[in-house]
């Protein structure tokens, strides 16, 4: 990484330091969208995980531990990544990188929530539950925010591990288990991550590139990029087929899952075809309605056959 990150001036930063803090601003720490996408998975893999509705306290209490914790893990992105933040315009008004939160009270509210997050699931939830995502939080925060992400352009296939994570946790905060299927959904957002991240990287290019992270299209150029968002996008909806091939799903869930992966390969040969920043956007949008489909598909699938 050949170019220094530069900070938002001193001035700024205390200008923003000044002003009041709101409990929203703790909030934003916690990414509370990509939690709620990740709530969304959890609560799946939860109906998913055994004939009927779970119980009430093992929905509240899993998936309450379960966000808890992946907003701490959020809290600790944003303390880490701060001066990166500061000079990518999607993330300089954030509350670390304008000063507004203090990091070691970022650090203080990151604790916090991960303590209480641990002890919900640990002691109203299931003891693997509590260390599987524990694992997540290390894994998301330590090894991809603080190493893979600045160390290597396939930071996000690497690291995309921990934030496939939560449908295995809902799975095993009802079953107490980790089982085949469960890690069939794993395998689903593992799969979804290059290119839905990818494809944002594209449209992002040049912010990446000044704040020195060596994102895929950074270090090897948006054709190549494109590419592998092409391959990527033909081994998700290869693997996205698996429930149905070994019968965890049925007809619906087949139905929508071509569906909804062929839409997904047409964005990406259209962005590999024009080279366009803003079917990069779209496909980057798509590619999160697209995962929220699938798995509501299979939700239905599941409840319709069962």
């Amino acid at each position: 990484m050949s170019e220094q990150v530069e900070a938002l001036p001193a001035q700024a930063i205390a200008s923003d330091s000044r002003t009041t803090i709101s409990w929203r601003d703790y909030l934003e720490l916690t990414k509370p969208r990509v939690v709620a996408l990740m709530i969304l998975t959890s609560v799946i893999g939860m109906l998913l995980a055994a004939p009927g509705v779970p119980g009430w306290g093992v929905l509240i209490w899993g998936n309450l531990g379960i966000a808890l914790l992946a907003g701490a893990a959020a809290v600790v992105n944003h303390v880490v990544d701060q001066k990166i933040d500061t000079v990518m315009a999607r993330t300089r008004k954030r509350p670390v990188a304008t000063g507004k939160i203090a990091p070691m009270d970022a650090f203080l509210f990151a604790a916090i929530l991960a303590c209480v997050g641990m002890a919900v699931l640990m002691w109203q939830v299931n003891h693997l539950t509590a260390w599987l995502t524990l694992a997540s939080l290390v894994g998301y925060a330590g090894v991809y925010t603080l190493f893979l992400k600045r160390a290597t352009p396939q930071n996000i296939t690497i690291g995309g591990l921990a934030g496939a994570m939560p449908p295995l946790l809902g799975w095993t905060a009802v079953t107490g288990q980790v089982e085949g299927h469960a890690l069939l959904l794993v395998l689903i957002i593992f799969a979804w991550t290059p290119p839905h991240f990818w494809a944002l990287a594209i449209h992002r290019k040049e912010e990446y590139a000044k704040a020195g992270i060596p994102m895929l299209p950074v270090t090897h150029g948006n054709k190549f990029t494109e590419l592998h968002i092409l391959l990527y996008t033909l081994m998700l909806l290869a693997v996205s087929l698996l429930p149905f091939v070994t019968g965890m799903s049925g007809g619906i869930y087949l139905m929508g899952a071509l569906a909804l992966g062929l839409r997904f390969l047409q964005y990406a040969v259209r962005l590999l075809k024009g080279d366009d920043r803003r079917v990069a956007l779209n496909t980057f949008k798509y590619s999160i309605t697209y995962l929220m489909a699938l798995f509501v598909v299979l939700l239905v699938d599941h409840f319709v056959f069962f």
